[in-house]
């Protein structure tokens, strides 16, 4: 990892760990509109189990194991994680999810194909580089099974905050202390390469609004023609 990288990373790392210090729960207990359109489409596969990533102090893990998924939910706060837990035996889910410390930036600690699943709200958009994403998404489809499914949310060039605060290149912004990558539509495309790109849905979320696009592609199944 370059030193501008490094040092980035890690001043993102202590900014999420206070951040979820300091405002535990700080996006609520409802889920995302975005992972209530993933569980209506993990239905619709058979999935079972979902891994999560970047999954905060757990509001859309929660909703997952609520509608009786088994959870793996990855984060790189612990704070984040511990409200996690607490919340899941609080709602008596704690048995159908499963935390996990994971950066990132490094490679998923899980078996080929051994996933249903993979669900990323804004995760993708954090501070890595391009270089990163694309091994991230590498790393999905290795733990996806054939005929997984990869849900997940960016914030994109069309957004307000695109171009406004610090810039980090790559096109990586920091506006209030947050880093955002801002995905370009090539990016999308980029990243669905031997996937099955099932959707690209550009909505808002938040009072700014934030300006996403909203990604479902699947692994092909061997022989399926689609």
């Amino acid at each position: 990892m370059p030193g501008h990288e490094r040092e980035l990373s890690e001043a993102q790392r202590e900014h999420w760990q206070r951040t979820y210090d300091e405002h535990p729960g700080m996006y609520g207990e409802e889920p995302s509109e975005a992972a209530v359109h993933a569980a209506a489409v993990f239905r619709t596969t058979g999935a079972r189990e979902v891994l999560e990533l970047g999954a905060g102090h757990g509001r859309d893990a929660l909703f997952f194991a609520r509608e009786g998924f088994s959870v793996l939910a990855t984060d790189f706060s612990p704070a984040g994680l511990g409200q996690l837990r607490r919340a899941a035996h609080a709602q008596d889910v704690s048995g159908r999810i499963t935390t996990a410390w994971h950066d990132a930036r490094e490679p998923l600690p899980l078996a080929d194909a051994s996933k249903d699943a993979v669900f990323a709200h804004m995760l993708l958009c954090m501070a890595l580089s391009t270089r990163e994403i694309r091994a991230l998404v590498a790393e999905v489809r290795r733990v996806l099974r054939p005929g997984g499914v990869f849900v997940y949310t960016v914030r994109h060039t069309g957004d307000a905050h695109y171009g406004d605060g610090i810039g980090h290149g790559d096109d990586i912004w920091e506006h209030g202390g947050f880093a955002v990558h801002f995905f370009p539509r090539e990016l999308v495309d980029d990243l669905a390469d031997g996937w099955d790109l099932r959707e690209v849905h550009a909505w808002e979320e938040g009072g700014l609004p934030r300006r996403l696009w909203r990604v479902t592609q699947t692994v092909p199944e061997p022989g399926r023609v689609t």
